[in-house]
């Protein structure tokens, strides 16, 4: 079974649809993490794929597989599954967070099951099992995750 048609068949039990609508009803979700005390922008986790900030965006710095900022870098900071910094890292304790404008926080973006105040874990999981499908098919996730 291929990871989208999982997905289509799971997404109703999951209730990411929910969770995303009510989280990112009045402002758009943003991930930052912390490095040696600087807050780094990873980007735009709701925003459109066209949006320049969205880590859907392909083409973006923060959507793009080659940006250094940029979760979908297998090989970076942010989005090598080695690196404390990414979410991708199992073992991280200084993973992104996922916070609106206003600075309200919604959970830790990472795969850290152990890591309390982590984002909803069924999309967590969702995402970090599939996320080479998610790096090479950016447009069709975010259609699923997020629309």
């Amino acid at each position: 079974m291929s990871a989208m048609t999982f997905f289509a068949k799971t997404a109703a039990s999951f209730c990411l649809a929910g969770f995303l609508s009510v989280s990112a009803s009045a402002q758009d979700l943003h991930l930052y993490v912390d490095k040696g005390g600087d807050h780094v922008y990873l980007g735009c986790f709701s925003c459109n794929e066209y949006s320049s900030d969205s880590i859907w965006n392909e083409f973006g710095k923060y959507g793009s597989e080659f940006s250094s900022d940029s979760i979908w870098n297998a090989f970076g900071s942010f989005g090598s599954e080695y690196s404390s910094y990414s979410p991708w890292n199992e073992f991280s304790s200084q993973s992104p967070v996922l916070v609106d404008r206003s600075g309200n926080f919604y959970g830790y973006f990472t795969c850290n099951r152990f890591r309390s105040n982590r984002v909803d874990d069924n999309l967590m999981d969702l995402m970090c099992k599939y996320r080479d499908d998610i790096r090479n098919n950016r447009s069709r996730w975010y259609d699923a995750i997020i629309r």
